[in-house]
């Protein structure tokens, strides 16, 4: 009797492991949702959209690559994980982050029993030489294959577990295609496993694949209502001339924005693959398949050239589309999620504990409801030594300014000062944006988005001065809030100050 007891229970525990979900994360780098940046993606919208869910609000905590990333993985505000820019110095890849990293999503589903696996961008300075090299494996992945520095699409070095492998001639998307469908066919029952592809696309230098070239030669730049205009209202970045650009720059911006949806193509076709590996090897019911990007992106908005790294719709507000077991096919939601929810939404997914240090929160999937949010979205703005060409007008600044350059018609994409906080502030009947910038002017700007949604006009003195200061209290606080509960709660409802 007492075997047969012993023998359910194995059994049992056999089954359990055998049902843990498998998940599947596509992290694209400067993917739009604002301007028109999902809409070269038909395989992701078939295979994962009509599928799944689409979140129609969905922002990140920064809007630049090292800092979101590292939100992502930890599930942490920039101000608590400290990775502030894409600099060494500005702790990307630095010696504070090494030890947030040992708390990843990846790590704590690793240490429960899962295979993990990495291939592509990761954060912007790991592998090079002042960061540790290639050799270094960072904890919670099985097997690595990280992208040594940042997205490019040829002559690259990529660390296959520690190891550096140089390449010239191969298309980085489809090599990361190809070793996330090997790894696929690799996989058994016997272990649940987490799998993050990571492609450079559509990231400076928008190479698209040979293939793909040229698929999109007659789609010029969304020219929305706040293209090329005049910024009188907002910070001293945007009011920098040139403003408008000139016309000469006007044919760069339709060549940028086609040539990134090229690139897109290839990721489009991995999604493909991905999906038919996951079905041929009978993982696909059981697999969470997730597609989100660092951050968004512009090309031309208020008469800046193409970047990101302003509090924007265009920048901050990014695609995610999750499919998986239970989960409803083909529906929209308008919850207001951020990147920090991934990380504890991975991890309840997979029946673990989330780590109190965590600031987001998990994503209800099965919730339909908009609820209300504040969510705080941090930039610190990143002066660069040697980014002001001498053939640009501006004075070097003590190394203020940065990404001055000719073919930008001198309009410059980033500053020091170019550092700011907003709250991105979604209910029912709220749809609005506070920032506070630490300049010298110590600029604001407010938006009533679901009025205003190119964000034409900065309302931020024709509001009542106690919703001014509900907002600059609540920016205040979650400044350094840590932690869901704090994060999520740091003020009463707006509705409660009247």
């Amino acid at each position: 009797m007492l075997q047969y007891l012993f023998l359910i229970f194995f059994v049992n525990n056999a089954v359990a492991e055998l049902k843990r979900p498998n998940f599947v994360l596509i992290l694209t780098d400067d993917q739009d949702v604002v301007l028109g940046g999902m809409d070269p993606m038909k395989n992701v919208q078939r295979f994962i959209g009509k599928e799944g869910i689409t979140f129609t609000n969905s922002y990140v905590t920064s809007p630049i690559c090292c800092p979101s990333r590292a939100s992502l993985l930890t599930g942490m505000y920039v101000h608590n994980h400290k990775t502030v820019n894409n600099s060494l110095h500005g702790g990307c890849y630095g010696e504070n982050w090494k030890d947030h990293e040992k708390q990843t999503f990846a790590t704590i589903l690793q240490e429960a029993g899962y295979d993990t696996f990495y291939a592509g961008k990761y954060l912007n300075q790991y592998g090079t030489k002042e960061a540790g090299g290639p050799e270094v494996v960072p904890p919670g992945w099985t097997e690595w294959r990280g992208l040594v520095g940042n997205s490019v699409y040829y002559n690259y070095t990529l660390s296959n577990n520690g190891v550096p492998t140089f390449s010239t001639d191969s298309y980085l998307t489809d090599v990361i295609r190809e070793l996330g469908v090997s790894y696929i066919e690799n996989q058994t029952e016997s272990k649940p496993f987490l799998m993050v592809l990571a492609p450079p696309a559509p990231h400076q230098p928008f190479t698209p694949a040979p293939r793909h070239k040229d698929a999109f030669s007659n789609v010029t730049v969304v020219k929305s209502p706040n293209f090329n205009i005049i910024a009188e209202d907002k910070h001293w970045l945007l009011r920098m001339p040139p403003s408008p650009l000139p016309d000469v720059m006007l044919p760069e911006l339709d060549q940028v924005y086609r040539s990134r949806w090229e690139t897109l193509l290839s990721v489009d076709e991995m999604v493909a693959d991905i999906i038919g590996a996951l079905e041929t090897q009978a993982f696909l019911d059981n697999t969470y398949v997730v597609f989100t990007s660092d951050n968004g992106y512009h090309i031309g908005q208020n008469s800046q050239v193409y970047d990101k790294r302003q509090p924007y719709e265009t920048d901050i507000k990014v695609p995610l589309l999750i499919k998986g077991p239970g989960l409803k096919k083909n529906v929209e939601n308008r919850q207001p999620v951020l990147n920090i929810d991934l990380a504890p939404t991975i991890i309840k997914l997979a029946g673990l504990d989330i780590p109190n240090n965590v600031d987001g929160r998990p994503i209800d999937v099965h919730n339909e409801d908009i609820g209300e949010r504040n969510m705080l979205i941090e930039y610190y703005g990143e002066g660069k030594d040697g980014s002001v060409d001498k053939e640009c007008p501006w004075k070097y600044d003590s190394g203020n300014l940065a990404q001055c350059y000719p073919q930008y018609s001198c309009k410059c994409q980033d500053a020091k000062n170019n550092t700011y906080a907003c709250i991105r502030h979604i209910a029912e009947r709220i749809d609005k944006k506070y920032c506070l910038f630490a300049d010298n002017e110590n600029f604001s700007e407010m938006y009533n988005i679901a009025d205003d949604p190119y964000e034409l006009e900065n309302i931020v003195n024709h509001v009542f001065p106690a919703v001014k200061y509900w907002y600059r209290e609540i920016l205040t606080r979650m400044l350094t809030c840590s932690g869901a509960h704090n994060c999520d709660h740091p003020l009463e409802p707006l509705i409660n100050i009247f």
